[in-house]
């Protein structure tokens, strides 16, 4: 009994109000993280699901179990201590740390097949596009043995030096 209400009454009611504001959170995440940037170790998901497991595992322990209240308590705060850390160190941490780039490499480039949008004449320049995940990429491009390529050809990226492209006439075995 804590303030004339019973124990597993307090975890319920903390479970039910926490729960509806980590769905208030994860609706505006974005908004309320711009207020938290500058505090280290202050992750608002954390403390929610802190709290959200100590509810939970303190209303289980109080209706399944034979420890008195304090006990629940330190066990269920345990509990959440430990899957509370999980969650920021493997989840969390990583989730924040990944970036979605749209950056490529020229090394990336090599080894793919891109396509002639401008003919290569032998010993010369022309242009090849590459469609990526990232989107298309329109690149400069000579023959790798100096040959002349034809306009729409397919071509294999063997080599990039200083922005240009080197290619091969490719033969798609699927067409």
């Amino acid at each position: 009994m804590l303030f004339g209400i019973e124990a597993q009454t307090i975890y319920f009611f903390t479970l039910i109000i926490i729960g509806c504001m980590t769905i208030i959170y994860i609706l505006f995440s974005d908004f309320l993280d711009g207020f938290t940037d500058g505090i280290p170790f202050f992750n608002p998901a954390v403390i929610l699901a802190f709290i959200t497991i100590t509810s939970a595992s303190g209303f289980l322990l109080e209706q399944l179990s034979p420890f008195t209240s304090l006990i629940v308590l330190i066990i269920s705060c345990i509990i959440s201590a430990i899957l509370s850390t999980l969650l920021y160190f493997f989840i969390l941490v990583p989730l924040k740390s990944a970036e979605v780039s749209l950056a490529y490499t020229e090394e990336s480039l090599e080894g793919q097949v891109g396509k002639v949008i401008v003919p290569i004449p032998e010993n010369g320049f022309g242009e090849v596009v590459i469609e990526t995940v990232n989107g298309i990429i329109s690149k400069r491009a000579t023959g790798y043995d100096n040959e002349a390529i034809n306009y729409e050809d397919d071509v294999l990226i063997i080599e990039v030096k200083q922005g240009t492209l080197f290619v091969k006439k490719y033969y798609s075995p699927f067409k």
